[in-house]
C-alpha cells in the first residue's frame, strides 16, 4: 500500500531520478521534465509557510519503494500528480488524484471557483480517471516545443551585453529582472535561500544576458535528465526595461549550446497556448509543438465522488 508523506528537500534528488526513470520506461505521456519537480515546488510555492503541507511523496508502507509525488496548490488553484508507471490506472493513483484535488481545494483562497490540474492529451489513462472524479475539459493549457540540439543558431549578443551563467552574487538582479518579466515579487535573499541553494538547482544552469549597467536584461534556467538525453527551458524572462533586443534568444542558443555539450539530445519548453509572443520567440529558434496539455476543472463544492 502507498501512503503520503510530506516532502523534504533531501527527497528532490531521488525524485528527479526517479522520475526520469518512469519516463525511460513508459514515454512522456504521463510526465513533464524532471526539471518540472523543483520548478513547481520551490518557485511556484514560494512564500508558503509549509511546502509539506502542499507537497507530498508517496511510498510504499513495506519497502519505502517511491510510487508517485503530489503537488499542491500551484498559482493558487492547480495540482499535479507524477505516478509510477505500474500504477497507472489504478485505485493508488485515484487515490493521488483525490488525495491531491482535496488538499488544493483545502488551501485555496475562498474567491477560487475551480480546482485545476492537465494532463498531455495523449494521456488517455489520466483523463478517464479525472472524469470519474467529476473533472472537465475545458481548455487548451500549454503547447508543448521541442526542437534536435543539432545544428544551433550562433549566439548573437548585442553590443555591450555579456551572456554568461549565474552566480550566487546575481540573486539581487535576478529578484529584480524575474520581478520585471513576470510580475512577481522575489526579493534578493528569498531568491538565492528559496531557489537557487535548493536541491535540483545549479547556479551554473541559469544563463543571463547582463546589461552594461549590471542589470540582469535577460534569463532562462535550463534543466537536464542525461538519463533520456533530454533538457528544458522553465522559466524564459526578459525584463520589461530590455524587450526586443534578442536577449532571451541569446539566452537559450547559449543554453542549447551547453546542453548539446553535455551530450543531450532534444530539448523542450513549454507555454501557455494563449501567448502568441511565447510562440513567435520559440519559433523563431527552430522549436516545433510535439504535443498539447489540456486542463481539467471541478466546482470548489464538489467532491471526489461526483461521476
Amino acid at each position: 500500500m502507498f501512503t503520503p508523506r510530506p516532502f523534504l528537500d533531501s527527497d528532490m534528488p531521488r525524485l528527479q531520478e526517479t522520475v526520469a526513470e518512469w519516463i525511460a520506461t513508459a514515454g512522456r505521456d504521463a510526465y513533464d521534465h524532471v526539471g518540472e519537480l523543483p520548478h513547481r515546488v520551490y518557485d511556484n510555492l514560494r512564500g508558503h509557510p509549509s511546502v509539506g503541507d502542499l507537497v507530498h511523496v508517496w511510498e510504499h508502507e513495506d519497502d519505502g519503494r517511491l510510487g508517485g509525488v503530489t503537488i499542491c496548490l500551484r498559482f493558487g488553484a492547480a495540482f499535479d500528480v507524477f505516478c509510477a508507471p505500474e500504477l497507472r490506472g489504478t485505485d493508488t493513483e485515484r487515490a493521488m488524484l483525490t488525495f491531491a484535488a482535496d488538499t488544493t481545494t483545502r488551501h485555496m483562497a475562498q474567491d477560487e471557483a475551480y480546482v485545476l490540474t492537465d494532463l498531455f492529451e495523449t494521456d488517455t489513462t489520466r483523463a478517464r480517471l479525472l472524469n470519474g472524479l467529476g473533472f472537465t475539459r475545458f481548455r487548451v493549457w500549454d503547447d508543448v516545443n521541442t526542437r534536435d540540439l543539432t545544428d544551433l543558431p550562433p549566439v548573437v549578443v548585442p553590443d555591450g551585453f555579456a551572456v554568461r551563467p549565474a552566480t550566487l552574487d546575481d540573486a539581487e538582479a535576478l529578484a529584480e529582472a524575474r520581478n520585471a518579466s513576470f510580475g512577481s515579487d522575489w526579493t534578493g535573499a528569498a531568491y538565492r535561500d528559496g531557489m537557487m541553494t535548493r536541491p535540483g538547482y545549479d547556479p551554473a544552469r541559469e544563463i543571463v544576458a547582463e546589461a552594461p549597467d549590471g542589470r540582469i536584461g535577460a534569463y532562462t534556467v535550463f534543466w537536464t535528465d542525461r538519463l533520456n538525453g533530454l533538457g528544458h527551458f522553465e522559466p524564459v524572462g526578459t525584463h520589461e526595461a530590455f524587450r526586443r533586443l534578442g536577449l532571451a534568444q541569446a539566452v537559450m542558443t547559449e543554453s542549447m549550446r551547453r546542453m548539446a555539450e553535455l551530450g543531450l539530445r532534444r530539448v523542450t519548453v513549454n507555454h501557455d497556448a494563449e501567448n502568441l509572443p511565447a510562440a513567435k520567440l520559440y519559433g523563431s529558434l527552430g522549436f516545433t509543438v510535439e504535443c498539447r496539455t489540456l486542463g481539467y476543472r471541478r466546482a470548489k463544492g464538489q467532491d471526489s465522488t461526483s461521476r
